[in-house]
């Protein structure tokens, strides 16, 4: 039973912490930004000393001639790139308590439309990308997963804004936080492979040259190597291919129960099986000789694409049976 209260106090914190999430996840992207900059330009300089060091008289301190020492300590780039990751991890706290308390102030499972359903699929993005990014040499893979996620947000805030209420009728089942919770994990994950597969085809293009010069090519430079980008965008596809199936069977199952029928070729219906098949032709490709690099990394983009697609398009602008977006 679900009640018809709000605690519109909670509902309040919960707008505070949403609106909070933002502005430190926008701090911690500046922040990680700089250091992604700043080390760039500090590794070509202390190559350039190497180089010049190995041709001329090294100060008599310096224990290895040739070498330049590294001052002790950490270097200010990296104090502030450490700066931006605590923030990030603040705007995950700040961005599941706006989740939560949404959840508290209505009495339900809070992803009962669009605004809530991007919330909680950032989290599961933001989530994902904590666990996958934890070690120090992935720290500059951050900025480039906050922008997408910052979009989201933005988006959900900005355009999508419902007002704490109960859930619509057609939505009061016990399915809602199944097939929801499920689906939203798997997008979530979803974009941390699709960043990563963009980020390879970066790496593997002409920006990503030894040789090649200007701003892209050296912020390509900074990322990890081609190899551990290829394989944070399979291992993470492999996790959400799996979950995002689920959700669809979910779906499919809740859909007879509310509609009598599994399944219909509704837009959403149609176009995230689309996704999920693309997504199953990536992990083919990713394991056929010949398919495994480019051919396979742009498959995953589509797959990501697909995905964008069905979030704002499909829930959005076509009329469907899952067009319950909750767009005030």
């Amino acid at each position: 039973m679900i009640s018809e209260h709000v605690d519109l106090g909670l509902a309040r914190y919960s707008d505070w912490a949403f609106t909070s999430s933002i502005v430190v996840l926008v701090v911690a992207l500046l922040l990680l930004a700089v250091e992604l900059a700043y080390s760039r330009s500090r590794k070509v300089s202390e190559r350039e000393l190497v180089a010049a060091g190995a041709g001329s008289t090294v100060a008599a301190d310096s224990a290895t001639p040739g070498v330049v020492q590294k001052a002790q300590g950490r270097s200010v780039d990296e104090r502030v790139g450490r700066a931006g990751l605590a923030l990030t991890y603040l705007g995950i706290a700040l961005l599941l308590a706006c989740i939560v308390l949404r959840g508290l102030s209505t009495s339900r499972v809070p992803w009962g439309n669009m605004y809530e359903f991007i919330n909680l699929t950032s989290l599961c993005g933001l989530l994902a990308a904590a666990v996958v990014l934890r070690k120090p040499q992935y720290r500059a893979l951050w900025v480039f997963v906050l922008v997408p996620v910052l979009i989201l947000l933005t988006v959900s805030g900005r355009w999508l804004y419902s007002h704490a209420a109960p859930v619509m009728p057609a939505l009061q089942s016990y399915w809602l936080p199944i097939h929801v919770s499920i689906v939203s994990l798997g997008s979530g994950v979803f974009l941390v492979a699709g960043v990563a597969s963009i980020l390879f085809l970066l790496k593997m293009s002409r920006f990503g040259a030894a040789d090649a010069e200007g701003f892209l090519p050296g912020i390509v430079s900074r990322l990890p190597d081609a190899q551990t980008l290829d394989r944070i965008a399979y291992r993470t596809t492999i996790f959400a291919f799996p979950v995002f199936g689920f959700g669809v069977i979910f779906g499919a199952i809740w859909a007879e129960e509310a509609w009598g029928r599994y399944w219909g070729w509704d837009p959403k219906e149609t176009v995230s099986f689309i996704a999920w098949v693309v997504y199953a032709a990536y992990l083919h490709a990713r394991s056929t000789a010949g398919w495994r690099d480019r051919k396979a990394a742009w498959i995953n983009v589509v797959g990501f694409v697909a995905m964008v697609f069905n979030l704002f398009f499909i829930n959005l602008v076509t009329v469907g049976l899952h067009s319950y977006a909750g767009v005030g």
